[in-house]
């Protein structure tokens, strides 16, 4: 299993510009898409490696931290290396909503989990998005989608402060435990604000604090890469969603995951006129 490891990525201090905390997650994640790689045998075929790349290395397994959100069902139809990269805290599927027809964008999307299984429900008349900065996880998912056979899926890279897509282009919008690492949170929820299309609607899982923590609280109770450090409480994520224009927004904790720290599902709507 790849589970979060914070050792090497505490939260950036005041004296640390947002440019590097985002490069810090970068190469973390850059990381966790090489081990991947090398515990699934992707670079096993005619690899100078040979065979010993095919051992997985410490603390990896055929499933990541967050495939078991998913059910049976689900992860039979899912390539082996998308199930090693899952590293979210839900399943945001499971408020999503999505429809046939539908398009989707997923915010941060790794190595597809959720644009490949989107994707699906979504059916050929839909697409599903994947956006994410980092071009190791890119590369990784865009195989993963090859593998799965899904011809209805597009992987951009960029950020989710300034998403590559024209305004009012998706239905939905998703994410799984990616929000919390953006150190501008309001460009991210202006930004899918304005990609949505009147009355499209977010399904997000993340980590939320509860109200009484102060940031210095959650940066004791576990770094950027285990995603508390950066979690907004729950009437910061009100607020945030209701600032960007948002409407009918709640949210619902699901796990408790430190002393005063959950994984939860947000649900929110982008209004009609």
């Amino acid at each position: 299993m790849i589970e979060p490891d914070d050792t090497d990525m505490a939260a950036p201090s005041g004296a640390e510009d947002d440019g590097q905390a985002r490069d810090q997650v970068r190469d973390h994640y850059a990381a966790v898409a090489r081990a991947v790689t090398v515990q699934t045998g992707g670079c096993c075929s005619n690899s100078p490696q040979g065979d010993d790349c095919c051992t997985a290395p410490t603390g990896l397994d055929e499933q990541g931290f967050g495939a078991t959100r998913y059910t049976e069902h689900d992860r039979s139809h899912l390539p082996t290396e998308v199930l090693a990269a899952s590293l979210g805290c839900g399943n945001p599927l499971k408020v999503a909503e999505l429809a046939d027809g539908d398009t989707v964008l997923d915010l941060g999307s790794g190595g597809g989990i959720d644009v490949l299984l989107s994707a699906r429900r979504v059916g050929p008349g839909g697409k599903a998005y994947g956006l994410d900065m980092t071009e190791e996880m890119l590369e990784l998912a865009r195989r993963n989608a090859l593998e799965a056979g899904a011809a209805n899926v597009e992987f951009l890279k960029g950020h989710m402060e300034e998403i590559p897509l024209p305004d009012d282009h998706v239905d939905v919008v998703i994410s799984n435990c990616v929000v919390n690492l953006s150190t501008d949170k309001p460009a991210v929820f202006a930004e899918t604000y304005r990609v949505l299309r009147p009355g499209g609607r977010i399904g997000i899982s993340d980590v939320v604090a509860e109200n009484h923590l102060t940031p210095d609280d959650r940066v004791a109770r576990g770094g950027h890469a285990a995603c508390i450090a950066g979690a907004l409480t729950f009437a910061e994520y009100r607020d945030h969603l209701s600032a960007a224009g948002f409407i009918d927004v709640t949210i619902t904790p699901a796990q408790q995951l430190t002393d005063g720290t959950h994984s939860a599902m947000v649900q929110a709507t982008k209004p009609e006129t």
